[in-house]
């Protein structure tokens, strides 16, 4: 009986037993653990990631479209590149940044809205029209609808989607949620699943080495059925079939996604100019597949892809320094980044956005259903619940669902106090802006086409141009010339003219692909007539007769000698 009873009570044990380490194993698979230490280092490799590929590509974008860059056209990488504090690429990450700091994950859509609408920095694509719009009064998710822009499936939120990632690791639903948040104030469709694989990708690359299952992460993030991503399973599967010849790829993705028009029927532009979420994610993952965990090799295939090359090797090496991590990467990517550089338009340093990053991963995994625990040692743990992403659900820029309708109240509008000021006298002294049109996002560039500090201006309209007006004094017995560095938008172009107020033409030129090189004409107007007297002079941006007429002012100088 003794020895019945003790093999009942051996066989609950070993049954509990049982019980228990298949709990165990299941709970092992359920929730996904990376220290707060280790998180905090491949988060903060990940922001420098962005910094150097974008600081690399930089001066290449939009110099390459529809054929691959050559390899001595590639910049030198020198260490002070890494701090790109003034790049859209990167600064419009700060305001949905701030916006969760300030209310936290279950922000409102709305006020993600109005927090962008009042944004001062410049924009482009789909970026500006859907400010533009939210500005209008049409509040999100319409902003990004493709009734209200034609640029819903541009790059945009894919270009600034690292924050998501990089804030959900090992949760992708989280990414795929803030995409619909922040995607939804700009694109639709493709445009917005390009951020979310973006997202995606990030947050995997917490937990795997592997790159291609960390692209197949990204992937699992967006409708099956999307164009965008039978993109990338084209990549990949191009990849596969091509392994050491990422031209050979690039050729098949140029074929089929810039001119095949079938893969462009919602495309802002039908030339060689292609800003489309797609063909860009493509070379997004170039760089990651053939790149081969090289961070130099990753920056350079995606910079030499072409088109958005700054934007594209800005994800690709964001997603690969954050699965290296900071302490990793080699000192030339770290050594210059300076502590108190501060992102345009926002209260970041990178110090202090490294900081709000933290405290926003910690609310993340407890919304998530994951914990936070201590080891053995007292450090702090992520434990993050496993999550099988469930993607928003399949909308085609070309063939829209209907529109929500939605319009900001004036309670509303009243919030939207956005600054349309041109602070020109601090840039260019004595001088000041006294017509301008609305379009292109006019005002202060911190950063264009590798200069800083630009003022962009834009025709009143075809006939009437924008006027910038300054009265000098011309000094006697010296040789007194204009000097000027103007810029023009990679599709477009414009007329310069230098004219006295109410007066004669002094100088007139095209300011385009043909008189300006590398987007930036270089002149001097000779003012020597005007030696001993004061003269009110006018530099016009005139229209004419064509698109993206702004004009990119980076020098206005007297010089005298």
């Amino acid at each position: 009986m003794k020895k019945m009873l003790l093999l009942a009570v051996l066989s609950v044990v070993v049954f509990v037993g049982c019980v228990e380490r298949k709990d165990q194993e299941q709970r092992s698979t359920q929730f996904r653990r990376i220290s707060v230490d280790e998180y905090l280092d491949k988060m903060k490799g990940g922001w420098v990631g962005q910094m150097a590929g974008v600081g690399w590509g930089g001066p290449t974008e939009f110099k390459w479209k529809g054929k691959i860059m050559p390899a001595e056209k590639m910049p030198k990488w020198t260490p002070e590149r890494i701090n790109q504090f003034g790049q859209d690429d990167i600064y419009v990450e700060m305001t949905f940044i701030r916006t969760l700091q300030q209310y936290g994950f279950d922000v409102d859509i709305r006020q993600a809205g109005i927090d962008f609408a009042n944004s001062g920095y410049g924009l482009a694509h789909a970026n500006h029209y859907g400010r533009d719009n939210l500005r209008k009064g049409i509040a999100p998710p319409d902003s990004g609808h493709p009734k209200f822009t034609d640029h819903a499936d541009d790059i945009d939120y894919q270009i600034e989607a690292d924050y998501s990632g990089l804030i959900a690791p090992g949760m992708p639903n989280l990414v795929i949620e803030l995409g619909e948040k922040f995607g939804r104030l700009m694109n639709y469709g493709d445009g917005l699943y390009g951020g979310q694989f973006v997202g995606g990708m990030y947050a995997e690359a917490f937990f795997e080495k592997d790159m291609q299952k960390i692209v197949h992460a990204g992937l699992a993030c967006i409708p099956a059925g999307s164009q965008y991503a039978e993109c990338i399973r084209d990549v990949i599967k191009w990849h596969s079939e091509n392994p050491d010849n990422w031209q050979k790829t690039w050729h098949l993705i140029e074929a089929k996604y810039q001119d095949n028009p079938d893969y462009r029927m919602a495309s802002c532009d039908k030339g060689n100019f292609n800003i489309d979420a797609k063909i860009n994610g493509a070379y997004i993952v170039m760089g990651l597949l053939y790149g081969e965990g090289d961070i130099d090799k990753t920056i350079t295939i995606s910079t030499r892809c072409g088109q958005d090359s700054d934007c594209n090797p800005s994800n690709a090496a964001g997603v690969l320094c954050t699965m290296i991590g900071f302490k990793n990467l080699p000192d030339k990517f770290k050594s210059a980044l300076d502590p108190n550089g501060k992102f345009s338009h926002s209260p970041y340093t990178f110090p202090k956005m490294i900081e709000v990053s933290a405290q926003l991963v910690r609310d993340a995994v407890i919304r998530q259903g994951g914990r936070i625990e201590k080891d053995q040692d007292g450090k702090e743990v992520f434990v993050i619940a496993a999550q099988t992403p469930k993607p928003s659900k399949l909308e085609q820029c070309w063939a829209p669902g209907a529109i929500a309708g939605s319009k900001f109240t004036d309670a509303e509008m009243k919030k939207i106090k956005y600054s349309a000021a041109f602070p020109t006298g601090k840039i260019f002294p004595g001088w000041r802006i006294i017509d301008c049109g609305k379009k292109m996002n006019p005002g202060l560039r911190d950063a264009f086409g590798g200069k800083k500090n630009v003022i962009v201006t834009y025709p009143v309209d075809r006939e009437t141009g924008s006027k910038i007006s300054g009265r000098i004094s011309i000094p006697k017995n010296k040789k007194t010339t204009l000097a000027l560095v103007v810029g023009h938008h990679p599709k477009g172009d414009w007329d310069l003219i230098v004219k006295l107020k109410h007066g004669k033409e002094l100088f007139r030129t095209p300011v385009g692909k043909d008189t300006a090189k590398d987007g930036w004409l270089e002149t001097e107007v000779d003012l020597s007539e005007f030696a001993g007297k004061r003269a009110r002079i006018e530099l016009v941006n005139q229209s004419n007769g064509g698109e993206y007429e702004a004009a990119y002012w980076a020098k206005i100088d007297i010089v005298s000698e």
